[in-house]
């Protein structure tokens, strides 16, 4: 089976091409993932039988959290590990290629938010920042090296800190990009309200057991009183996942052209939608994941919109609590 490349993935424009790459990921991930391999074997699919993306079946991202995935063998560069509670098993994904991740975060920054090199990348993520093998530590570290700014950083409770990086980010004339994990935003938001309407906001990684959970409406609008902003932005990935989907918005995600979500029917897994209105439970196509698994059944709620875009709404009842940009509704 013929090994997809990098460099086709990063080249996809549209719906055509994107299924075309998918559909050859998936016989090479078919033959060379033992572990999707079998799981395809038990559910009695033929992967040359397979010719559209709705046949494809996903794997559940429990799998994860009991088996390495990896496909086409070799040694991982490095492995990610999710959150969770002290006790739980978190997930691993074994990262065959560090240069697949870079580059599809590259990709999706600049379409999402133009050139690093314009910015000042700040993180406020405490409960990240506090254990080992976090894919969200490693994203927001490679975008501060992309952008080249020195006036950014990672602040762990250190808030009167954080406000003097940004005060110094706008004396050197740079946009101000926060990723900061819920919890610790409104922690900024209650102790020291600010404007920060120059700053883009971008929420991440929910409450991590240090709060209760609150619609995400209500979320934004405290942090938009407290901090002077238009709109909060929201980030949805996960370790099982090396591409990142963005809001700048209302929670209305968009992928990158090589990254798409379908919503399943909560009562028949291997049924598919993504017409406007349908939810249920949220399926990933990410096609940077060339080396695991590109087709993974997250444990989350999403809807569909007419535009293409697609919005959070929970997890099923059942799902570990994961720090996956999830507030429930």
């Amino acid at each position: 089976m013929k090994q997809p490349l990098q460099e086709e993935v990063f080249a996809i424009t549209d719906a055509s091409s994107f299924e075309k790459r998918a559909l050859e990921i998936f016989r090479y991930q078919a033959a060379g993932c033992p572990v999707y391999g079998e799981y395809l074997s038990l559910l009695g699919v033929d992967p040359e039988v397979v010719n559209s993306i709705f046949d494809i079946p996903f794997l559940p991202i429990s799998f994860f959290r009991d088996h390495v995935i990896i496909t086409g063998g070799g040694e991982p560069e490095k492995v990610f590990l999710s959150s969770g509670a002290a006790g739980m098993r978190q997930s691993r994904h074994a990262v065959r290629s560090l240069a697949v991740y870079d580059e599809s975060l590259s990709r999706t920054f600049t379409q999402f938010y133009g050139d690093p090199s314009q910015y000042a990348v700040m993180g406020l993520l405490p409960s990240y920042l506090e254990r080992e093998g976090s894919s969200l530590i490693y994203m927001v570290n490679k975008l501060m090296e992309l952008s080249g700014n020195y006036h950014g950083g990672f602040f762990l409770n250190e808030y009167d800190s954080l406000l003097n990086a940004v005060g110094e980010a706008r004396t050197a004339k740079l946009k101000v990009l926060l990723f900061g994990v819920t919890f610790a935003l409104l922690d900024l938001a209650e102790k020291h309200p600010c404007d920060m309407s120059d700053v883009i906001i971008i929420e991440t990684g929910g409450m991590k057991g240090r709060r209760h959970e609150m619609v995400r409406e209500e979320l934004h609008n405290i942090l938009k009183n407290a901090l002077g902003v238009r709109a909060v932005h929201s980030e949805y990935s996960m370790t099982e996942l090396l591409s990142q989907a963005y809001s700048s918005a209302d929670g209305l995600f968009i992928t990158p052209p090589w990254m798409k979500v379908l919503i399943r029917d909560s009562h028949d897994p291997s049924s598919h939608s993504v017409e406007d209105g349908a939810a249920g439970g949220i399926s990933v196509i990410d096609l940077a994941n060339i080396y695991s698994c590109s087709f993974i059944a997250t444990s989350d709620l999403g809807r569909m919109h007419a535009d293409g875009t697609f919005e959070v709404l929970g997890r099923f009842d059942d799902a570990d609590i994961r720090g996956c940009n999830l507030l429930i509704s």
